[in-house]
């Protein structure tokens, strides 16, 4: 039987490697359940906004819309996901497990958000991995073109 003893990872740059082995050394220090092998996902958020509107796309591969939860709270949204890890047993149907790194993902991100937003109206669509929501500006606070007389 092959046996693996470490995997390469191809990153570039050997602080972001410094980085990543720190975070997950205290995700699984701080973590619960799953015997402490919690891991928090390092996806990207981008944040744009418009005259009417404020977006927010979060990546969230391999998470299901179920596993999503929104919040929005004294002007603060927060995006969390949890993806627990399906009860597999040691021996899979083609063999022993060499590698099992898909047991549990979790995302957390909090943004305090501007007075100028709606959070009463708020859009929210999971595709192809991608969390995309659209928050609305209050009506009141948009710019209004005054006419001169």
């Amino acid at each position: 039987m092959a046996m693996l003893s470490k995997v390469q990872r191809g990153y570039g740059d050997p602080l972001d490697v410094i980085g990543r082995e720190f975070d997950t050394a205290l995700n699984r220090f701080f973590g619960q359940g799953n015997g402490g092998h919690q891991y928090m996902a390092p996806y990207g958020v981008d944040i744009r906004e418009d005259a009417d509107h404020l977006y927010v796309e979060a990546d969230l591969p391999g998470f299901k819309k179920e596993e999503v939860d929104i919040t929005c709270e004294n002007q603060t949204l927060t995006i969390s996901a949890e993806h627990k890890e399906e009860q597999k047993d040691q021996k899979s149907e083609s063999g022993d497990w060499l590698l099992n790194e898909r047991r549990y993902a979790r995302f957390l991100r909090s943004f305090t958000l501007p007075p100028t937003v709606d959070v009463q109206n708020v859009n929210a669509k999971l595709q192809d991995g991608v969390l995309k929501l659209v928050l609305n500006k209050r009506e009141e606070t948009k710019p209004r073109k005054i006419q001169v007389a």
